[in-house]
């Protein structure tokens, strides 16, 4: 392939629901009708398939195409898969910061979806997975043009102005930091049960002790990656959209940057983490240093501190594998793939540890 990145295997961005994931469609029909203005046309449903934590549908209505967004089944952790906070954000945000797609409805009625849910309009496009899109194949650097891409959408975010959008009360910035530490902590205590790694127990204690000092807050994401970016058909150097937004927040930027980097492969781990079976390592990607180096000359952040938070964002994701892990184990899902996040957690934390050490 003279070099050039794999092309990806995941060809289709839909795909019929997986098994226990359905929904009353005929309720979920009959309240998109009554409520969502143009809904005509023969309804039919396919899900989104790679994604692992809310439930994401393609609603289709005709020619008319929407996203369905709820909660995953099973138990929610305090705060987690907030719809109202992300129709509250996309509601607001595409008005100042185009890559966000427009939030549409939100139901709170329980009764229609099982739970509250979102619709949002749909964005036709293509994410980088686990290999280049066959588009992207004639530039010899387009996993190079893809990271900084996506750095530029990051940084973009951050520089958008909060109160122009009404989303000033989005968050509370004041003791972000220290909030996240202790609820993050208490999240894996909840989920780690009989499996406590002591490692990563050792690295919410030592998060919780040299906590930086946050510069001026911004908007984030707060589960800022490479998967949830899309783009634009043989366009490797702009990012159109940028996909689940239901942990948006006011607080300190750099945890975007440090959720980013936590699942950029480093030579010095290799693709240990998260992203393992993502094989990101072989696309040509840009270094963890450019990568820092960018943002920093596109949003004027201040990053000396970058390690702390590349540190929190692998405890995060530890947290997180091991939720959806538990999910699993509980029967709560029938997605295979949870099976096997749980391997992941101890390398996570294992990462997390030597940034700190580098301090």
């Amino acid at each position: 392939m003279n070099g050039q990145a794999p092309a990806s295997r995941y060809a289709d961005e839909v795909a019929p629901v997986r098994p226990g994931e359905d929904l009353d469609w005929t309720r979920i029909e009959t309240h998109l009708r009554a409520n969502v203005p143009g809904m005509t046309g023969a309804f039919s449903v396919l899900q989104f398939p790679n994604g692992s934590a809310n439930l994401t549908y393609r609603i289709r209505f005709g020619e008319m195409l929407l996203v369905l967004r709820r909660p995953p089944f099973g138990r929610i952790a305090l705060g987690a898969h907030d719809m109202r906070r992300e129709f509250r954000t996309l509601s607001r945000l595409w008005r100042g910061y185009p890559r966000a797609p427009r939030g549409l409805l939100f139901c709170e009625d329980t009764s229609v979806a099982g739970a509250e849910f979102l619709i949002i309009e749909y964005r036709p496009g293509i994410v980088v997975w686990d290999g280049m899109p066959e588009s992207f194949l004639p530039y010899s650097d387009a996993g190079h043009r893809v990271g900084l891409a996506v750095v530029d959408a990051l940084a973009d975010l951050h520089r958008t102005d909060p109160a122009a959008l009404g989303l000033d009360g989005l968050g509370r910035p004041e003791g972000f930091l220290s909030r996240q530490v202790t609820r993050w902590t208490q999240r894996w205590e909840l989920a780690s049960g009989a499996s406590t790694s002591p490692e990563v127990s050792h690295l919410a204690a030592l998060l919780a002790e040299t906590l930086p000092e946050s510069g001026p807050p911004a908007l984030l994401h707060n589960d800022f990656k490479i998967d949830n970016c899309q783009f634009a058909p043989g366009e490797p150097d702009v990012v159109t959209s940028v996909f689940d937004w239901d942990m948006a927040t006011l607080g300190d930027p750099l945890v975007d940057l440090g959720t980013l980097l936590n699942y950029w492969p480093d030579p010095e781990f290799g693709d240990a983490g998260a992203l393992a079976s993502h094989n990101l390592s072989r696309l040509g990607l840009p270094s963890r240093t450019e990568l820092i180096e960018h943002y920093l000359a596109r949003s004027g952040h201040d990053v000396e501190q970058v390690d702390w938070y590349e540190a929190f964002g692998c405890f995060r994701t530890a947290v997180i594998l091991q939720q959806l892990h538990q999910r699993y184990v509980a029967g709560e899902t029938q997605d295979t793939r949870m099976a096997a996040y749980g391997h992941h957690v101890e390398g996570l934390a294992a990462r997390g540890l030597t940034r700190l050490a580098q301090l």
